[in-house]
């Protein structure tokens, strides 16, 4: 509880101490000064008994009851000037301009103005009022008027000049003054004008009356210039028509020349038309009809000369053929004269020999059918057809030697009829066979030979031959 109490006082303590600074601090705006009294102070640039305190820009503190603090503004103020004035002349004139003030900057400069204006600041511009004009009216009275019209700044600078001194003892300094309007009720300044302003209006009459008489002449070589431009124009259109009519007789002429020129373009293409049709039909005709043509030639002239020299290569051949077949020949002919002799010898030898064998043979044959025919006839039959049997095949097929090509007109009904003539003569042959048989039992040699069989032709089949 006890240190809540010391917490408390140190709070209360703060508290009072932070109001006791709010209300001893002052702070001094940037366009104000604190002017601060009631303790003696020195300030450098003072006089004696301008024993307070000046603070701009700042803070500081002020002991309440012991110190009085009051505000001095720095702002710029303005007065209007109307000053009613007489001149060296006598010339009764009124000023009007305006005068641009503010209190000075620097300390002397404002504890100038804080011991004069302090408490009557709203009047600082009426006294700064009073002191231009009577110092205007001074320097008013030693000029002219002329002085005054031709050289304003230099009223203007007499006047800062005349006031400066009292304005710096009021602590106040001048950033601007300007005189506005200098009014003359009298209208010396405009009768002061009139000569001037004769001379400038003879002179503008004059300018006029040379500006006019430029102008007259200045017209007439404009209308000159412009008869001039009109007939050169005129010369110009005139031509312009006549290149106008040479164009538009030649465009009249144009067209027929035109047509002419397209017809004759017509006749050229046509023409060139004609041309390459021709030579597409003559390289038409080149290969449709020459090359084919050509081609054609050339194959029976090569087929010729091949034939040709194909039966000259016969030719040759043949006749070498022949000469070697007629050498071949006369050799022949010697060995087979030679041949011959000793074949005919031999065949001599050969034939006593074998005739002799064949009687014994078909002595013993003989006797051997004759008791097999008694025995069985029928046995005896086939083994002479099958010991026959190649003559009598070679014997049918001598018919067909000569046949090139056969052709069977009813397919495998034609192969039918072969194979049935074949047994046909098949039956013959055993026919044959029989009455063989049948004369060797009555004669006991056999007869026939290999052209037939008791002197009975064997028969040729014809075949129709189709080439």
């Amino acid at each position: 509880m006890f240190i809540g109490i010391i917490a408390g006082a140190a709070a209360a303590v703060a508290l009072v101490l932070i109001a006791l600074f709010k209300l001893m601090w002052r702070v001094a705006e940037p366009n104000e000064a604190l002017i601060i009294s009631g303790s003696k102070h020195k300030m450098e640039g003072l006089t004696e008994g301008m024993n307070f305190r000046i603070v701009t820009g700042r803070g500081t503190l002020v002991l309440p009851g012991m110190q009085a603090v009051r505000k001095l503004s720095l702002d710029l103020n303005q007065t209007e000037l109307a000053v009613e004035c007489v001149t060296f002349q006598g010339i009764p004139l009124k000023i009007r301009g305006v005068v641009i003030f503010k209190v000075g900057d620097d300390f002397v400069s404002i504890a100038n103005a804080a011991r004069r204006f302090l408490g009557q600041q709203k009047r600082v511009s009426e006294r700064v009022h009073n002191v231009f004009a009577g110092h205007l009216r001074s320097i008013v009275g030693g000029l002219t008027v002329e002085d005054m019209i031709r050289d304003r700044e230099k009223l203007t600078g007499q006047t800062r000049a005349a006031c400066g001194t009292e304005m710096e003892k009021l602590g106040l300094i001048v950033d601007s003054l300007q005189i506005h309007e200098i009014e003359d009720p009298t209208g010396y300044i405009k009768n002061l004008a009139m000569p001037h302003a004769a001379a400038v209006q003879r002179d503008a009459r004059i300018a006029q009356a040379e500006a006019n008489r430029l102008a007259t002449e200045a017209e007439q070589q404009a209308a000159a210039r412009m008869a001039e431009a009109t007939r050169d124009s005129e010369i110009l259109q005139a031509g312009y028509q006549a290149e106008r009519d040479n164009a538009s007789a030649r465009a009249k002429q144009a067209g027929p020349l035109a047509e002419a020129a397209a017809l004759q373009e017509v006749v050229v293409q046509e023409t060139r038309v004609a041309e390459l049709a021709a030579a597409r039909r003559e390289q038409q005709l080149q290969a449709d009809v020459r090359k084919p043509a050509d081609a054609k030639a050339y194959e029976k002239r090569t087929l010729a000369e091949a034939e040709r020299d194909a039966r000259i290569s016969a030719a040759q051949a043949k006749a070498k053929e022949t000469e070697l077949a007629a050498a071949a020949e006369a050799t022949a002919t010697q060995v087979t004269g030679e041949a011959e002799a000793a074949a005919r010898q031999a065949k001599g030898l050969a034939a006593a020999e074998a005739t002799r064998a064949k009687g014994l043979a078909e002595a013993e044959g003989i006797k051997a059918r004759s008791a097999a025919l008694a025995e069985n006839q029928e046995a005896v039959i086939a083994q002479q057809l099958a010991e026959r049997w190649p003559e009598i095949v070679q014997a049918g097929a001598s018919a067909f030697g000569n046949v090139d090509n056969m052709v069977l007109l009813n397919g495998a009904d034609g192969m039918a009829d072969m194979f049935a003539k074949a047994l046909t003569m098949g039956g013959t042959g055993l026919g044959l066979a029989r009455q063989l048989l049948a004369s060797m039992n009555q004669n006991g040699v056999p007869a026939g030979g290999p052209a037939g069989v008791n002197g009975v032709p064997v028969e040729k089949v014809q075949v129709d031959r189709e080439a």
